[in-house]
């Protein structure tokens, strides 16, 4: 695929008991050129042909994955407000055949959802076997918004006395669980940490207010949270260093740079599928032979 390839996953990649620091990652690479991938430096200008070359491998590489119907992939997407979710879906996935390739978004839970476990709702949401699916965020955010703003648990209605901090270890181990399931199950999980700086966002946010076609997307709830930044840091900070793990690895990927983010985040799905040495089902003889006639038949016609 590329001529740094692994050197690339090494840098974004959290290995598994790692203590993060986010601090210690950065939101953008001002040295991205100094990699390869697809032959190619890491450029802004090189990261469009950079992107369709993915992308087509994507394609190909999904359409094994649908053929062989062993695996199902589940990608996860988490991030601040504006930190890019959106934008990797449309760039990245849109060479992937819509057949075999869902998203699901997860809002504010319904009064059924509350009445279920947090993991519910995704559950029933993940992918089949063959197909991949995408979490524009996640059954994280039990450990993220519902940890920064502690009162959401009132209308969760948790049996028994308040756990304080316990209950987020909790919530850590039965989420590292149910992945270790699903993996061995056939789920290869990939999750991703668009990781943007408070500026990146600042300057994101004017720019949906300054654009009428673009204001729609700016709540003023999102101002709101940002009040609440370094909370959130240390919550993702906690996430990541307790549920990143050999079987269900979490990305940290620089997001200030969308062209970037964009062009890692196709990279570690393409390499992960190609790891997984799909093939094309073979056929039997007695296929082979109906597939013969069936051909001759048509050719005789």
């Amino acid at each position: 695929m590329g001529d740094n390839g692994a050197r690339v996953l090494e840098r974004i990649r959290v290995p598994a008991g790692k203590k993060v620091k986010l601090t210690e990652y950065p939101t953008s690479w001002k040295k991205a050129e100094e990699f390869k991938l697809n032959g190619l430096k890491l450029t802004k200008d090189n990261s469009k042909e950079i992107l369709e070359k993915s992308k087509g491998e994507l394609a190909a590489a999904q359409e094994l994955l649908w053929a062989e119907d062993s695996y199902s992939m589940l990608i996860i997407l988490q991030g601040m407000d504006a930190a890019g979710k959106d934008g990797i879906i449309e760039h990245v996935m849109s060479g992937v055949n819509p057949q075999g390739c869902e998203v699901t978004g997860f809002k504010t839970p319904s009064q059924i959802e509350l009445d279920h476990d947090f993991m519910w709702r995704c559950y029933a949401a993940m992918p089949e076997r063959g197909r991949i699916g995408i979490f524009n965020r996640s059954y994280y955010e039990e450990v993220l918004v519902v940890r920064v703003h502690p009162e959401i648990l009132i209308g969760q209605r948790l049996p028994g006395k308040e756990k304080g901090e316990k209950l987020w270890e909790e919530r850590f181990e039965s989420i590292n669980d149910i992945e270790r399931h699903l993996t061995r199950n056939g789920t290869v999980i990939l999750k991703f940490f668009l990781h943007e700086s408070k500026d990146e966002q600042r300057s994101r946010f004017l720019d949906r207010l300054s654009d009428t076609e673009k204001q729609w997307k700016f709540s003023p709830g999102d101002l709101a949270e940002r009040e609440f930044w370094d909370q959130y840091t240390k919550a993702y900070e906690e996430m990541l260093s307790a549920t990143s793990t050999e079987h269900a690895p979490w990305y940290i990927i620089p997001a200030d740079q969308k062209w970037l983010a964009r062009v890692m985040v196709a990279f570690v799905i393409v390499r992960t599928i190609e790891s997984l040495d799909l093939g094309y089902p073979q056929l039997s003889e007695a296929q082979k032979k109906s597939l013969g006639e069936a051909k001759k038949k048509l050719q005789d016609e």
